[in-house]
């Protein structure tokens, strides 16, 4: 019980600091100790499938932690710059965007979603689907005017698409729910 109270505070916490930053680095650290909070639970089972989705979201969200932290550091060197709200350079605005769909699992980065669904107890899989896509949903509004809107919409439609298309053809529960959360951040 106490173990899930700290990973619980954790999320909130880990939430609150990238929801309520202005830093990239803040807005980093917050990712990073939602990661770090939700593996545990993830992989609290033991089971060698809980294990391997924990193993593939760990890797999966380090790498694009990684490129958010590229991401804004390339547009500091550039524009002197560390506010989110100050994302200017072009090449730092494609690394973050493919950065956050990596994160939210949009296609075409959504591969490890529904595996990592599949290998959770269910009720990491609604964390999975809800709390833990805040953060990164709050980075995409907030740098959204810099963005690249084409290529946003075009994540959308795809995810729209594509989720709805593949969740049609399965029959196990968290599949169908990972394909369903992909298809509603589409919309």
């Amino acid at each position: 019980p106490q173990a899930k109270l700290i990973f619980t505070i954790s999320l909130l916490l880990g939430t609150t600091i990238t929801i309520s930053s202005n830093h990239w680095i803040m807005a980093w650290a917050g990712l990073e100790i939602n990661t770090l909070a939700i593996l545990p639970m993830i992989s609290k089972s033991h089971h060698p499938r809980a294990i391997e989705a924990a193993t593939k979201y760990f890797l999966t969200q380090a790498t694009a932690s990684a490129l958010v932290l590229f991401s804004s550091m390339t547009n500091a060197w550039y524009t002197g710059q560390w506010d989110i709200t100050q994302l200017t350079h072009p090449t730092s605005c494609l690394i973050l965007t493919s950065a956050i769909a990596m994160k939210l699992g949009l296609v075409p980065f959504h591969f490890w979603f529904p595996e990592v669904l599949q290998g959770s107890p269910l009720t990491t899989g609604l964390l999975l689907s809800t709390m833990m896509k805040f953060p990164p949903i709050t980075l995409l509004f907030m740098t959204s005017p810099s963005l690249n809107s084409t290529l946003l919409t075009c994540m959308a439609l795809l995810s729209a698409a594509l989720g709805g298309w593949m969740g049609l053809n399965q029959t196990q529960i968290r599949k169908i729910l990972a394909f369903s959360s992909i298809s509603h951040l589409g919309w």
